[in-house]
């Protein structure tokens, strides 16, 4: 296995999965954007996103699609939930929504407010969709209330997924804003091994 990561970007969360379920992979440390500064990452993901994983024959590319997909092949594993376990539903409805409802307005926020030259960044689009995800994120303050986790009782990839997208919110200034359980939740998701190693990896150089 193989995954193109770039730093604290939404690989992050299989490169996390990796690390909790003790996998044996490859990692390829890039600079962003790796559409322009990895040779050949276009051929390898024409969409030149981040990030790629690759497992033989297979490619993929969405970050929590991979999460799933490592839990269900690999497995099986605690952090990884079946279909007649009760609250899978809600476990699914988690790894869709950290990415649909959650990450979407933060790239928004990023790109408008630091990723685009200064002549075209939008203040309104980015007090808008900062509003738009601390809205959203209402769902996750209740979901935790009174809870370590999101579901089951236990770590699962439904609280790496979601779980990004609360940290990605610290790089952009939004955890200020954050509600205390939000804050506790983040907090203690940061301090996981699993969390701290693939962090480090991320550092080393090929």
């Amino acid at each position: 296995m193989k995954l193109y990561h770039c730093l604290d970007a939404r690989s992050l969360r299989p490169l996390w999965a990796l690390e909790e379920m003790g996998l044996e992979y490859e990692l390829i440390n890039m600079e962003f954007p790796p559409r322009l500064t990895y040779e050949g990452y276009l051929d390898i993901n024409p969409l030149g996103t981040v990030p790629t994983f690759v497992d033989g024959d297979l490619t993929m590319t969405e970050s929590s699609g991979i999460c799933q997909y490592l839990v269900d092949k690999y497995g099986p594993t605690e952090i990884g939930m079946t279909p007649d376990e009760p609250g899978y539903g809600e476990y699914l409805n988690w790894l869709h929504r950290s990415d649909a409802t959650l990450t979407f307005p933060q790239t928004l926020v990023l790109r408008y407010s630091r990723l685009e030259p200064e002549e075209r960044r939008q203040p309104q689009v980015v007090a808008d969709y900062s509003q738009w995800y601390l809205s959203r994120l209402r769902s996750v303050e209740m979901g935790i209330e009174g809870k370590e986790f999101l579901v089951a009782d236990r770590f699962t990839i439904a609280d790496i997924a979601v779980g990004y997208a609360l940290f990605l919110g610290t790089s952009l200034g939004l955890d200020e804003r954050y509600k205390p359980n939000c804050k506790r939740y983040l907090a203690e998701l940061m301090a996981r091994p699993g969390f701290k190693r693939a962090r480090e990896k991320q550092t080393q150089k090929q």
